[in-house]
């Protein structure tokens, strides 16, 4: 099974062509994807690689992780796994609760 790894800062102009390149130097690259702007569909300056194996991602974090590439410092570490958003958004639900401010008294 891959390990799936985020690159960070990386500069506006590279391609996920461009990531798949960098890191083959240091295994099997099974993806490259740098995430774009949905609207735009400018680079948001990182993205995700998954390489073939452990060894090969942990080999890529070290040669890679605080390197220089067009003048920007790459992160390069272990990708943490999704996690689950919540649907709605801030509601408080139910019913909106107290009585005209009275604290529960009449």
């Amino acid at each position: 099974m891959g390990k799936k790894l985020y690159v960070g800062n990386l500069g506006y102009g590279v391609s996920s062509s461009d990531v798949e390149q960098l890191f083959t130097a240091f295994g099997t690259v099974r993806s490259a994807e740098v995430i774009a702007d949905r609207e735009t569909g400018r680079s948001k300056g990182f993205g995700f690689v998954e390489m073939g194996g452990d060894q090969e991602a942990q080999a890529a974090i070290q040669g890679l992780n605080g390197q220089e590439r067009d003048g920007r410092v790459m992160t390069v570490n272990e990708a943490k796994p999704r996690e689950q958003r919540s649907g709605g958004g801030g509601g408080r639900g139910g019913y909106g609760g107290g009585r005209g401010g009275r604290g529960g008294r009449y």
